[in-house]
């Protein structure tokens, strides 16, 4: 597994002088533009240039259903991840509108959707199955699945134009998986990785915080990333850990959405410490989600988050929304004048 930059240490710390030194030499007062700084010099780093162009932005949101569901962890019913896969497409969802909005090519994913879908533009079947197992009983899904769905992951980013990911997730039921990965690979209690989804009521969460403590116990010996996976995961959860290996592995700029989006990041860097690397660095991560677990999320996997809006819709939005500023931070490196070029005086004693 080869999830690290293509670039030495010594590369990659003589660039992050060069950017800084840029920052600091553009028409403002050092720092002034605060964190949109930072974020300018990771976007230099990521794409390997002093003057950074994010070209051909991909919108790129995986769905799938989860067996777990039948086990009335969601406030919704599982048809509803079909139906709003059709949304997306039909242009009516949120992520649709703010695809639109900013120039986004949005793609569609059935990575495992309860559903046979028409073919049409904007939509790639790459269906491991109608929906993983229940997790209660057994594995969502198997090895070979959990494989299977990483590599469709990887191919689908490899065929993407452009050096930019936004990615999104669709499916009812996955904010289980993802507290239960989190739980799982962070040791917090289930209780503090829980949250109300798509809507629950007290009595909806404290009916899945008893469902999932179940599960839990059920696969009490699994403790390694890709086999917790396969434990918990949704289809799409694992296509979106392959695609974000393969695009930091690219070096593409990889903005992440929320919680679901998040613990796949969470899988995908576990698998890449256990062979020295680490892929974060590489991601931009939009936003803190209203989903409980999420900060505890970003805390394991130090990341600090671009928006804090009280967002959970997921599908992508959050990362649609963020993306302005990730471009204007690109922009303000490439674009903006120094007090040199421009004939500005610096400050006195300069």
């Amino acid at each position: 597994m080869n999830t690290t930059f293509h670039t030495t240490d010594a590369d990659t710390a003589a660039l992050r002088v060069r950017l800084q030194g840029r920052l600091d030499q553009k028409t403002k007062p050092l720092g002034s533009l605060g964190r949109i700084e930072a974020l300018a010099l990771q976007i230099g780093l990521i794409l390997c240039t002093e003057q950074p162009v994010l070209k051909q932005p991909q919108m790129v949101v995986f769905a799938g259903d989860h067996g777990l569901a039948a086990q009335g962890v969601s406030a919704y019913p599982s048809d509803v991840t079909w139906q709003m896969v059709e949304n997306f497409l039909a242009g009516g969802a949120a992520i649709s509108v703010l695809a639109r909005q900013h120039g986004l090519s949005l793609t569609v994913v059935d990575a495992g959707v309860r559903h046979d879908f028409a073919p049409r533009a904007g939509l790639l079947d790459r269906k491991i199955a109608p929906g993983t197992a229940d997790a209660l009983a057994g594995p969502a899904m198997s090895e070979t699945q959990c494989a299977q769905a990483m590599r469709l992951g990887r191919e689908v980013v490899r065929e993407l134009p452009g050096n930019s990911v936004l990615l999104g997730e669709m499916g009812i039921g996955n904010s289980s998986s993802a507290a239960l990965l989190l739980g799982r690979l962070t040791g917090e209690p289930i209780e503090h990785c829980i949250g109300r989804g798509t809507g629950l009521d007290d009595r909806g969460l404290a009916h899945k915080c008893a469902v999932l403590t179940r599960v839990l116990a059920r696969h009490h010996g699994v403790e390694a990333p890709l086999e917790a996976l396969a434990a918990f995961g949704g289809f799409e959860i694992a296509m979106l850990v392959g695609a974000v290996l393969q695009a930091v592995e690219e070096r593409r700029l990889v903005v992440i959405d929320g919680f679901i989006t998040g613990a796949a990041v969470l899988v995908a860097q576990r698998c890449a410490q256990a062979h020295g690397h680490s892929i974060v660095e590489g991601c931009v991560f939009s936003h803190r989600s209203d989903e409980a677990g999420h900060a505890l999320m970003l805390r394991a996997l130090g990341a600090v988050p671009m928006l804090d809006l009280g967002l959970r819709l997921g599908e992508g939005s959050g990362a649609a929304l963020a993306w302005p500023l990730i471009d204007s931070a690109a922009r303000l490196l490439s674009e903006m004048a120094s007090f040199e070029s421009a004939g500005v005086a610096t400050r006195a004693g300069d």
